[in-house]
Parts: structure tokens; C-alpha cells; sequence
């Protein structure tokens, strides 16, 4: 009997992970209402000084976070994503440009000091790959070339930074605490999301802005980039899962958001086996799978659901599905687009936000830029 319960329970779970949302009807207006709530709540949550996110609102299980350092990149991060957020949804409105010149403000004074917590934590790893992405933005916004100027100046202080923080072995990680060393440039655990994530805000930078990358440098981290691909295309969590392909978490399930971000780094360096065949087999996986990641939005703690998703996997997902799908032929972004945007709009909160994981007061925030920047893709690509 308790073999036939846990069964039927396993059952009715692995059919959550592929239920649709509840339909929501996109169309142009409700898709443009949809964004503006998003930017509203930001303009309302925003920080005096300009930015998102604070060490509040604490909870038994707190993810590592070495003070001060670790909240400084966490709000860099959050503030980067959620400027990317609004710049790209174009909201003319007086107020939300008032909340931009602040944040701009706050970004052109704040990022250039951030570094690694200390040598155990690089989550400046993230700050520096959201602040680039939100320079790259106000960049293209300015008309003025003098402050043009400026932007070019503080994002190649961004590339050179994060460049400092590449591991040793190549890419980029988060934690440096595995192998008992200290070491000038981190030596512990070059992760493949977080190198996609850093490879493609630089990428953009270069592409928009023209800032120059280390060549050499980012040769290292596409080859380690490479190393973690298994031969289905998903990505291993990190180099120390390697040599265990199909663990959970590195079997497609687990790496649904992770194979968004890393086939559209290795496609704009260059790698020719990222062909539109592989793009548009994920964009339909991640469409039809992402209940997977679904079943842990919103939940406390950190790689508990199946296949090892933790909650923070699902807009980072949600956003990186963009970034893979608009390499693909015009022809089929709208209908991608469209099943994209019904899924975002369902999730949004009552009071405008997206979030996916409790992480201090960061996660509406990140969560809403991811929201943001993927509906403004969603929108344009409907069009």
C-alpha cells in the first residue's frame, strides 16, 4: 500500500512538470500592461541612493553571503537587471526616466569599487556581468558623446575587473572553497552558466560598444565552456561535474536553463556545432519541460526539486531562452515568443513583480529584469 501512495505521488508529479500554465490570453495590450506593472513596481522598490535590493528579510536558510562584499555583488547584480529591465521595455514616462537617471547615478559611482567578497566568494562574478549589461544599455540610450564617452570608459573597467576573476582553469564561478586554496585568481569552481553569463554581457559590450576583450582570455573560458557540453547539448553544473555527466543535475531536465545560456555563448564566439537545429531542439525542450523548473519556483531551499533545480534556476532560464531563440529565423521567434509571454504573464504577482527564490529583499528585483527584458524580446518578436 505505502509502495502504491509514494508511486502515485511520483506519478502525479512528473505530470506537474509538464502542465501548461493557466492560459493567459497574449496579445499586444495585455503583454504592454503586463510591462508596465513590472516597471512600476521597480520605480516604487527602488533604493534612495538608486539601486535594488537589500540584506533584509532574512530567513532560516540564508544563501552564503560574506559580508560586506557578497551583498555588494548581490546588489549590482539585482540593480543591473532590473536598469537592463526597464531600458529595454522603452517606457518614456517621466517618472521611470527620473528612476533611470538615479540608478544610472548609482552604477557610474558603485561598480567600478566592487570586488570579490573575499577569496572564498566571486559573486562580483555576477555584478560585473549585470552592470555591463546595464551600461551597454544606458550607452545606447545617451546622446550626449561625452557621457557615451564615459559609459565605454566604466564598461571596459567592467571587462577588465571580471577578467581579474577568471579561474584559473578558464570561465568563471561563484564559490572558491573546494579546494582549500587562496589564490590571486580563483582556483575552485568555474561553473557553466556563470561563464555563458559573464561571455555573453561581454560580447554585447563589444558588439554595441566596442570595448575590447582579452583574447586570449576568452578563448580559455569558451574551451572550458566546451568542456562542460555534453554530447546532447546539455551543460554540467560546474568543471567538478565533469566526470559525472549524468548525475541529476546535468541530465536535460537539470540543465534547461543552463543550455539556453551556453548554446548562445558558444554560437556568437563561434562554435559551429551550435547550429539553428540545436537552438530550436532546446527552445521546444525548455517550452515543453520547463514545469521541471516551475515545481521549485518560489521555494526556500537551493536545489530540492527534481534533477536538482533550485528556485533561482527559473527566470534566469526564462531570460537566457531569449537570448538562444532570437539567433533562430525571424519565422519561428513569434511563436516561440508567444508561448514564452503566456508563460511570464502568468506568473506575474499581484503586486507587478517576478521572483522565483527568496534571496534577502534581491530576488524581486533580479527577478523582474529577467521578466522584463524577456517580455520586451517577447513583444518585439510578435510584431
Amino acid at each position: 500500500m505505502i509502495r502504491c501512495l509514494i508511486i502515485s505521488g511520483l506519478l502525479a508529479i512528473a505530470a506537474q512538470a509538464f502542465e501548461e500554465p493557466k492560459p493567459v490570453e497574449v496579445t499586444p495590450a495585455s503583454v504592454d500592461a503586463s510591462i508596465k506593472r513590472g516597471i512600476d513596481f521597480l520605480v516604487g522598490f527602488q533604493n534612495p541612493n538608486g539601486s535594488w535590493g537589500n540584506p533584509t528579510l532574512t530567513k532560516d536558510l540564508n544563501i552564503y553571503a560574506p559580508i560586506p562584499g557578497a551583498h555588494h555583488a548581490y546588489k549590482a547584480g539585482a540593480s543591473g537587471l532590473a536598469i537592463s529591465g526597464m531600458l529595454d521595455c522603452k517606457d518614456p514616462r517621466p517618472e521611470v526616466q527620473a528612476s533611470l537617471a538615479k540608478a544610472a547615478a548609482w552604477v557610474a559611482s558603485e561598480l567600478p569599487k566592487l570586488r570579490r567578497a573575499e577569496q572564498t566568494t566571486t559573486y562580483n562574478a555576477w555584478g560585473h556581468a549585470y552592470g555591463l549589461r546595464a551600461m551597454t544599455r544606458f550607452w545606447l540610450q545617451e546622446t550626449d558623446p561625452v557621457k557615451k564617452a564615459e559609459w565605454v570608459r566604466l564598461a571596459q573597467e567592467q571587462v577588465d575587473l571580471v577578467n581579474r576573476y577568471e579561474d584559473v582553469n578558464g570561465g568563471w564561478g561563484y564559490l572558491d572553497i573546494y579546494d582549500g586554496l587562496a589564490t590571486q585568481k580563483p582556483s575552485g569552481l568555474p561553473t557553466s552558466f556563470t561563464t555563458a553569463t559573464v561571455l555573453l554581457a561581454m560580447e554585447e559590450a563589444r558588439r554595441v560598444m566596442g570595448v575590447k576583450l582579452d583574447d586570449k582570455l576568452v578563448a580559455h573560458a569558451v574551451a572550458m565552456l566546451g568542456r562542460q557540453r555534453t554530447p546532447d547539448f546539455s551543460y554540467v553544473y560546474s568543471d567538478k561535474h565533469v566526470m559525472a555527466p549524468r548525475s541529476p543535475i546535468n541530465r536535460p531536465a537539470g540543465s534547461l536553463s543552463r543550455s539556453q545560456a551556453c548554446n548562445a555563448a558558444l554560437r556568437v564566439f563561434g562554435e559551429k556545432l551550435i547550429t539553428d537545429e540545436v537552438l530550436d531542439q532546446w527552445a521546444e525542450r525548455f517550452l515543453d519541460r520547463q514545469g521541471f523548473l516551475d515545481m521549485t519556483r518560489e521555494r526556500p531551499v537551493p536545489h530540492e526539486g527534481p534533477f536538482q533545480i533550485a528556485g533561482y534556476f527559473y527566470y534566469y532560464g526564462i531570460y537566457y531562452f531569449t537570448e538562444s531563440a532570437k539567433m533562430l529565423p525571424k519565422e519561428k521567434q513569434a511563436a516561440y515568443a508567444k508561448r514564452l509571454a503566456a508563460i511570464i504573464l502568468s506568473h506575474q504577482q499581484k503586486d507587478g513583480s517576478w521572483w522565483d527564490y527568496p534571496l534577502y529583499s534581491y530576488h524581486q528585483p533580479y527577478g523582474t529584469g529577467y521578466a522584463l527584458m524577456a517580455l520586451a524580446w517577447c513583444r518585439d518578436a510578435m510584431k
